[in-house]
Order: structure tokens, then C-alpha cells, then sequence
């Protein structure tokens, strides 16, 4: 399968941090794979911020999590942004959706505040990975190995610590996708 044959689940909502959408965006598009917006807010753009606090631009969802299938998507991306992900671990759907990635096997690619939803769904246990200093505490009582590293890989699992990681990040995501069958 080519990668312009390959589709990628990006899930978020309002309060994405920007960059750490628009970069893995980017770079899954700029390798002709298809980007799709997922999330559990279906009733407008999605206003991602910057640093947190100063609005950015809106995106539009493409698929609302409810009606999102892992088995339709060869990868998916989790972008952080703190307001981002903590909405996301109140969605059960959203939960789930994660869940069905790691149990079909397929790979996941989470940055900064993003791994918070690993610990929700109950996948961060036995892990070594890293994400955004704050919330490493709750990564290690989850049972995580958590290292302070600008990329880690575990299995089918991607992690990375910050916008200034950002960079590598999309680059492992474009290889990861260049070597699925």
C-alpha cells in the first residue's frame, strides 16, 4: 500500500495547541497521506490555541469520534495542548476510539499534554514513553516509564515532550507511515 493510500486519525478539540497540529498535519499531507480531523465536538470549527492561551485558527472536524472506526484509519495522532486533552479524557467515546488503536495493533503517535489520554484509557502502564513535564507524576502512577526524551518509541507507540520537539516527531510519523504494509 503506497502511503498516498494511507489515512491518518487526527483526534482533538478545542484548545488544541496549534503547532502541534498544523506540524504532524503538515508532514502527513506533504507525504500525500490523508489527514482526517477527529473529535468528540462536532458542532463547529474547533479553535485551537497557542501556548494555551492565545486563540489560533479553526479547524473544522472531518469525522465526529461517535462515528469514527479505528479500522478505518492506518494510524492516529494526538496532538496536546492542555485544554485539548483534558476535554478529550472526559469523552468516553474518544477513550474508546484510543483503545481500538492499541488493540488492532496500529500506530499511535502522541505529543506534550496528549499522553495524559493513555493514562485515562488505561494503556500507559508498562510503557516507556515521555510527554510535556507536568504531567509526568500522573504518566508514572499510571504505570508508565516515563523518560525525559525529545522522541520515544514503544511498540506501536510514539511519544514526544513539546512544540520544540515537534521537528522529530513529524518525522518519525512519516516513517512510521512510509512502513506500513
Amino acid at each position: 500500500m503506497a502511503i498516498a493510500d494511507k489515512k491518518v486519525a487526527f483526534l482533538l478539540t478545542r484548545g488544541v495547541e496549534e503547532v502541534e497540529l498544523t506540524g504532524p498535519l503538515s508532514a502527513v499531507r506533504g507525504a500525500g497521506a490523508q489527514a482526517v480531523i477527529v473529535s468528540p465536538w462536532d458542532d463547529g470549527p474547533l479553535t485551537a490555541l497557542n501556548s494555551d492561551w492565545h486563540k489560533g485558527e479553526d479547524f473544522e472536524v472531518d469525522v465526529p469520534v461517535i462515528a469514527a472506526k479505528a479500522e478505518d484509519y492506518d494510524m492516529l495522532v494526538m496532538p496536546g495542548g492542555t485544554l485539548n486533552v483534558d476535554n478529550l479524557r472526559t469523552s468516553a467515546p474518544a477513550v474508546e476510539f484510543v483503545k481500538a488503536f492499541f488493540e488492532a495493533g496500529k500506530p499511535v503517535a502522541a505529543i506534550c499534554h496528549a499522553p495524559w489520554m493513555l493514562a485515562e484509557a488505561k494503556l500507559a502502564q508498562g510503557r516507556t514513553l515521555t510527554s510535556y513535564h507536568s504531567i509526568k507524576q500522573d504518566l508514572l502512577n499510571a504505570g508508565a516509564n516515563w523518560v525525559d526524551q525529545e522522541l520515544v518509541r514503544d511498540g506501536n507507540l510514539i511519544t514526544s515532550r513539546s512544540p520544540d520537539d515537534l521537528a522529530v516527531f513529524d518525522k518519525a510519523i512519516v516513517q512510521e507511515l512510509e512502513s506500513l504494509g
